[in-house]
């Protein structure tokens, strides 16, 4: 048996769809299944035992034509089994319909339901502490009545000498073990998903007055000087804890170093997933427009825990969709302020290190 599972999305999103893949593998043990997904999330998907193979969906697909065409028809002549498509756009939808599978799956959307031949309707609340967003890509391999028996936790690989590296890497950098380290998600993927700076450098400066812990800056190249302007906000005193330039030059180095951090604190985003699947301890600043019930896995107030500014402002998410919250995500963060942080911070920090 042949399958194809599709998640052509952000980091968070082909993380988090891995467990569809180690899903199948308990479901069908002897099947050859591959893993669709953009290059740039490659890295995290490194040593994965659940699948056999990665198929990078490359960005030359999405600029050429011609190129796409090519793509499709190299996946219809692969000849699956069973398509899973956990993605559910334009580009997901000509993959599935092109491969001519037998058995094609996918989410419930009235406009391309005729693609596939089972679809499945996402449950809007979640009945573990897993998340949504976990349930309703396991709803995708089992039937209801399986989904808080087989609930799984993705998981990230890495290899010995991957950590040994980190280790030698954080050790030339005066970074040892008689201290906490703390990875700290300074800058979401966009600034709807980003807490105001002045509010970011108040949660640092509690977080090294709390613990004083070593810090790390977690962020993306391009965003550098965002994470210095936050920086230079902190005290003096928390600065002389901040590694700034212990920053690892790829994913996977990142992942690396993550493994040997205490925890990890800052913005929901795919720095937080990948925290917890390598079982680390997380406290996350959910940005105003994310649905928090969504993307909170595992949270159990102790180890994972989290705040959203509907947690302290209810009132302002009375009568609002989604989509006007989005709207309005750079607003309702001056609402969102660190004062409203810090308490539930501090007891999350109190706890974990002490």
């Amino acid at each position: 048996m042949k399958i194809l599972v599709i998640q052509q999305k952000m980091i968070g999103d082909v993380l988090t769809s891995t467990i569809i893949c180690e899903a199948l593998r308990k479901e069908y043990p002897n099947a050859t299944i591959d893993y669709l997904v953009n290059s740039s999330t490659r890295p995290v998907l490194t040593e994965n035992p659940f699948f056999d193979k990665i198929i990078e969906f490359k960005n030359q697909y999405r600029e050429s034509k011609i190129d796409f065409y090519h793509f499709l028809v190299s996946i219809k002549k692969s000849k699956y089994d069973l398509v899973i498509d956990a993605y559910g756009k334009l580009e997901s939808n000509l993959i599935s319909l092109f491969s001519k599978a037998p058995k094609r799956v996918s989410f419930y959307k009235w406009y391309t339901q005729f693609i596939y031949t089972q679809v499945i309707h996402r449950a809007s609340e979640p009945i573990t502490n897993a998340s949504i967003a976990i349930e309703n890509r396991l709803r995708l391999v089992f039937p209801e009545n399986r989904i808080t028996s087989e609930i799984i936790k993705p998981k990230i690989f890495l290899t010995e000498d991957e950590k040994q590296i980190a280790n030698e890497y954080l050790k030339s950098n005066h970074i040892t073990q008689n201290k906490p380290l703390i990875m700290i998600s300074v800058l979401g993927s966009s600034p709807n998903k980003t807490l105001p700076f002045k509010y970011m450098a108040k949660v640092i400066d509690e977080i090294v007055s709390t613990t004083g812990a070593n810090v790390l800056f977690n962020y993306m190249p391009n965003q550098e000087k965002d994470a210095r302007t936050i920086y230079n906000l902190t005290n003096y005193k928390t600065q002389k804890h901040i590694h700034f330039d212990v920053f690892a030059k790829s994913l996977r180095g990142f992942i690396a170093i993550l493994s040997h951090c205490d925890a990890l604190i800052g913005n929901e985003g795919g720095a937080v997933n990948m925290a917890k699947a390598l079982n680390l301890p997380t406290f996350t600043i959910f940005s105003p427009w994310i649905i928090k019930k969504d993307w909170n896995m595992f949270e159990d107030g102790i180890e994972n825990d989290s705040i959203h500014l509907i947690d302290i402002k209810p009132e302002l998410y009375v009568g609002n969709s989604p989509k006007k919250m989005k709207d309005q995500s750079l607003e309702l963060y001056q609402e969102f302020s660190s004062e409203y942080i810090i308490p539930k911070l501090r007891n999350y920090l109190t706890q974990t290190f002490t």
